[in-house]
């Protein structure tokens, strides 16, 4: 389990993060939702030691990744997938290359284990046959599969994805939604998911953490949130229906 407790972060004068508290579920897709400087990804970056909080908590089953030894940091990041927003994948590398990349840094697997893992994640995300293709040769779609491969390849506990649809078509966003829930199901993971996706909501949303003014506003799931009498999140919400209609009229 990962709960988060009384996370404060600055940035010279600015507070991006005002103690914010959470428990986030196992085995659940919890997504955090807000607009643009909110600190949705601010506070993804000191879940995962990306960036150091002024104060507060960040518990990994109970024990607090910000006074841990370097030994046992190292050895919780081998326990966290990442999907970064969008892709990150590395150009120079082959699709087999860069879900291999973790493995050779985290794991003592042999070339002929990282191989078999690799074609096993590959799979998994419904990619065959493009082991050998660079980043440079596959769609937008594919890119962000590849990426799911890489982050799942360590067998991670944690699960975290930055804006997993940006720059996907609706209907490539619903198919990579679909997967992330598949695997959070199918290996019991944690995943949190920072979006301002409400189709993402709506169709994987677990557990929803809505962040306004840089702090948490309102907490519930997807069947809840529609119904909610919270005016910033009900603005939110109506105004990103009205944008995702407008995408999609001009698509």
């Amino acid at each position: 389990m990962l709960e988060l407790k009384n996370i404060n972060k600055h940035f010279g004068d600015r507070h991006v993060t005002k103690d914010f508290s959470c428990k986030f579920d196992q085995g659940k897709t919890n997504l955090i939702i807000g607009e643009s400087g909110s600190g949705k990804t601010v506070l993804l970056k000191c879940m995962v030691g990306l960036t150091q909080v002024d104060s507060g908590e960040v518990l990994y089953d109970g024990k607090d990744f910000i006074k841990m030894s370097i030994r046992e940091k190292q050895h919780l990041r081998t326990e966290i997938g990442m999907l970064f927003q969008g892709g990150a994948l590395f150009d120079s590398k082959t699709v087999e290359e860069n879900v291999i990349f973790p493995l050779a840094m985290f794991t003592d697997m042999t070339q002929e284990q990282m191989l078999e893992r690799a074609n096993f994640c590959l799979e998994r995300v419904n990619l065959k046959d493009v082991n050998h293709l660079y980043p440079s040769e596959i769609s937008g779609g594919m890119k962000k599969r590849v990426a799911i491969a890489r982050a799942i390849s360590t067998s991670p506990k944690y699960l975290f994805c930055d804006e997993p649809n940006s720059g996907l078509d609706p209907k490539t966003s619903i198919l990579i939604d679909k997967l992330i829930k598949e695997i959070t199901l199918e290996f019991n993971i944690t995943t949190i998911v920072i979006t301002h996706d409400m189709n993402s909501v709506m169709e994987i949303g677990d557990k929803v953490v809505y962040i306004c003014n840089q702090q948490k506003w309102w907490e519930g799931d997807n069947k809840t949130i529609l119904h909610t009498d919270n005016k910033e999140l009900n603005d939110f919400i109506y105004v990103s229906k009205f944008l995702r209609e407008l995408k999609e009229k001009q698509a």
